[in-house]
């Protein structure tokens, strides 16, 4: 573009005062051999705000979840609180018929590693630990974001699980900087998991978002450190790592399809944070 121009952001600012700089260093970072995200990657200010809404909703959706979840409730009860309340405010699960999944949440219950589908018949136990994911779509945009919850007194086991998933994910959060690596954030995930004994799934990771439900890019969890894509301003992802107990290796159900079980049966625990590369830092938009 010339100097003067109106950006190609829509931000109505002239392209010398807005992307201009960002796109010479994301030429001369590529020229270096540097993997960099395409322009469409990047959303627009427009994009941005529209895609906020649908992660305020999508908070919402799990603060919801979080005040109604109990022991001796179904996980088809879940299914409906998320499907009756995203849709009382004006908005779609994105999972409900997504490449045919039946229902409008995920909810994966102790050696689940994710994508459980919810049943009347799974019955919240006193001890489990379950993982629920809720994506959304408002107006056309898309968010996603999930929590662990304990159910009444669980094991110390468990316990640490939960304590070092969460850790996890906000190392990997404090290793993501704008123009460092997507690898920064797996390295931080990947040595801390294992520093304490744990292992991380490797063939599922997170993922772009917020125009559509998967984006480009593949976010791994067990990349080294300056490798992957570079983080540019307007990049918007998941940091969702899921933390097995035992081996990262998995198996998915024959039956449905969907179901992702840990190979060695060990308990697995899964934190869902969408973010926001900025110019100064990283935002998170829903968790």
């Amino acid at each position: 573009m010339e100097r003067n121009e109106l950006c190609w952001c829509g931000s109505g600012k002239k392209y010398k005062k807005c992307h201009m700089a960002i796109d010479d260093k994301i030429l001369l970072l590529t020229i270096q051999g540097h993997i960099t995200p395409d322009r469409e990657l990047l959303k627009t200010p427009a994009q941005i705000e529209e895609i906020k809404k649908s992660a305020a909703l999508n908070t919402a959706v799990l603060d919801h979840v979080a005040a109604h979840i109990h022991a001796g409730m179904s996980t088809a009860d879940i299914d409906k609180l998320v499907y009756d309340f995203t849709t009382a405010h004006g908005g779609i699960p994105a999972p409900l018929g997504y490449e045919g999944f039946p229902k409008s949440v995920c909810t994966s219950l102790n050696n689940e590693v994710c994508h459980g589908i919810p049943d009347e018949n799974i019955i919240l136990q006193e001890g489990d630990i379950i993982n629920v994911d809720v994506s959304t779509i408002l107006n056309g945009y898309y968010s996603d974001a999930s929590r662990m919850f304990a159910i009444g007194e669980i094991s110390e086991r468990a316990k640490r699980l939960l304590k070092v998933t969460e850790e996890c994910v906000e190392r990997g959060l404090a290793a993501a900087k704008p123009w460092g690596h997507l690898g920064d954030i797996a390295d931080a995930i990947n040595s801390h998991a294992q520093a304490n004994g744990y292992s991380v799934v490797e063939d599922i990771g997170g993922h772009g978002i917020g125009l559509e439900f998967h984006e480009e890019p593949f976010v791994s969890y067990v990349t080294p450190k300056g490798t992957e894509m570079v983080l540019v301003p307007g990049m918007m992802f998941t940091i969702e790592p899921m933390i097995n107990e035992g081996s990262p290796d998995f198996f998915v159900d024959e039956d449905n399809g969907w179901t992702v079980y840990t190979e060695d049966d060990g308990l697995s625990a899964q934190i869902e944070y969408m973010v926001l590369v900025t110019e100064t830092g990283v935002e998170v938009l829903t968790k």
